[in-house]
């Protein structure tokens, strides 16, 4: 069986937790920052788990991270 290549533009944005859930970083914080308030940017720092119906499809993309 060869080795799978790993999608590079997914492992740069989605990592597995110790649990094998995925990890995301979310949306919205890039730029036109002025208009958002500080507790909205403050939480968009922050990281999320990937909703459990979308895991699977990243999880191929990225089959050596964890």
């Amino acid at each position: 069986m060869p080795k799978v290549k790993t999608h590079r533009g997914a492992a740069k944005r989605f990592s597995l937790t110790g649990k094998g859930k995925v990890k995301r970083s979310k949306a919205y914080a890039s730029h036109i920052l002025t208009k958002k308030t500080t507790k909205r940017k403050r939480n968009l720092r922050k990281n999320t788990v990937l909703h459990k119906r979308d895991e699977k499809g990243i999880k191929r993309l990225i089959p050596y991270a964890g």
